[in-house]
């Protein structure tokens, strides 16, 4: 696989740990959630270190389609619902909030941000984008519905949100981390209190925040059972269509589409990790209907964690660990909640109150029925008759022929033909040859 952004970029260079040290905040993770939470600390005047096991932007961010919009599926008529007019109007204000602070940070990081409308629609449910539509508006932002899309066939509806963005994800993450403290090639293999234990020497802290993508401590939150992982993939054309905007079907094999430097990017074929989907065929395929003259340059596929009910886990880690914090289960829409876990988490630490934590509490209630797919899949895979098991809880590993790694369809722990790991919550290589 070749990864669009990662191609003519120079990532800077952070040195590892050499010994024990000391710091008021520990973060752990150098991805985007990881990376904006050490910049907020600076410019707070707060003692810090940011610490990442491989290099910073290699795990998820480097695969993101880097679409910068409030616009998450139909999740505001959801939320009213299920969580509350209230909650609904803090998550959405939360990411309108995220969007602004990522353009005025453009102005001095070269990143190549571009204002975009994002559009959703759907196929064949009009009634659902009308529904969205007037949830939105009822939470006061000037979402439109509409029957007219840039893409080359009929939708029955869409919903338009104007003042978006999108932008390169690794120009921006790397001028973000230029004077920032950050260690690199430094695994955190455990944390003892808010210790955290490496090969290279002990980190003591007074607080940390956790954003490893997937949290990796098992005794506490139960994330084990309120998260799981899928796979997205991604294709680049040359010669395609100039969209003018980001766009999402919302239909269960749906696509999403954004431009970038003259190419078309085309994202879906989701299924849980571990699980069987259509993957790169789908797009593909997507591709020859639509856009016969296009050439595909580039093609990758990404991992998105995803929480119970569609909105991300930002807060105490749990009750049992007191003053560490987690971010996690960004579900498709890490760039925005990345920019507000930065802000609530930086002021959790600083006993400040922020009014959008309590929407993103993860303490919040866990039944429901994602709840019970979870513990389905995990007790089905653990009596699969397999020697090749993940390091992480045991889970029998599945063959993923189109990236050619084994997978935990449980916890979507992944690793190479060898056994190495590739994505976490797994802490360690697995045995699988």
């Amino acid at each position: 696989m070749e990864f669009l952004w990662t191609n003519e970029i120079t990532p800077p260079v952070f040195p590892a740990l050499n010994g024990d040290l000391e710091t008021e905040v520990l973060v752990i993770g150098g991805g985007m959630a990881g990376i904006l939470c050490a910049l907020k600390l600076k410019e707070k005047g707060v003692d810090y270190i940011l610490v990442e096991g491989r290099q910073i932007g290699s795990g998820i961010t480097k695969g993101t389609t880097a679409v910068l919009t409030a616009q998450h599926d139909t999740l505001y008529q959801d939320m009213i619902q299920k969580s509350g007019q209230e909650n609904a109007q803090l998550y959405l204000e939360a990411n309108l909030q995220a969007v602004q602070q990522f353009r005025m940070l453009s102005h001095c990081i070269s990143c190549d941000f571009e204002e975009k409308p994002s559009v959703m629609y759907s196929l064949h449910d009009r009634a659902l984008m009308e529904r969205e539509a007037k949830a939105v508006r009822s939470l006061g932002f000037d979402g439109e519905f509409t029957t007219q899309t840039p893409l080359p066939f009929p939708v029955a509806g869409a919903v338009r949100y104007p003042g978006m963005a999108q932008f390169h994800p690794l120009k921006f993450l790397y001028g973000a981390a230029r004077g920032l403290n950050i260690l690199e090639n430094t695994f955190v293999q455990k944390l003892e209190g808010t210790t955290a234990v490496t090969p290279q020497g002990r980190i003591r802290a007074k607080k940390v925040i956790i954003a490893t993508h997937y949290p990796f401590l098992n005794s506490h939150g139960l994330y084990f059972m309120k998260l799981y992982q899928k796979r997205s993939y991604v294709i680049a054309l040359e010669n395609a269509l100039d969209l003018g905007c980001t766009i999402e079907d919302i239909g269960e094999n749906g696509v999403y589409l954004r431009n970038y430097n003259g190419l078309l990017l085309i994202g879906g074929g989701d299924h849980r990790t571990g699980g069987k989907g259509a993957c790169f065929s789908a797009l593909r395929a997507f591709a020859r209907r639509y856009f016969p003259q296009a050439k595909e340059v580039y093609a990758w596929a990404n991992q998105d964690c995803v929480s119970l009910d569609g909105v991300p886990y930002i807060g105490p880690y749990s009750a049992g660990l007191p003053n560490v914090y987690v971010a996690s289960g960004f579900n498709l829409w890490g760039m925005t909640t990345s920019m507000a876990a930065s802000q609530i988490l930086v002021d959790l630490i600083l006993c400040r109150e922020n009014r959008f934590a309590p929407a993103f509490a993860p303490d919040r209630s866990m039944l429901s029925g994602q709840l019970f797919s979870n513990l389905g899949t995990t007790l089905l895979d653990f009596v699969s008759p397999t020697a090749k098991r993940c390091s992480h809880l045991g889970c029998a590993l599945k063959w993923n022929a189109a990236e050619h790694s084994w997978d935990c369809p449980c916890h979507g722990s992944r690793f190479d033909a060898h056994g190495r790991l590739i994505d976490n919550p797994a802490m360690r290589d697995s045995h699988v040859e």
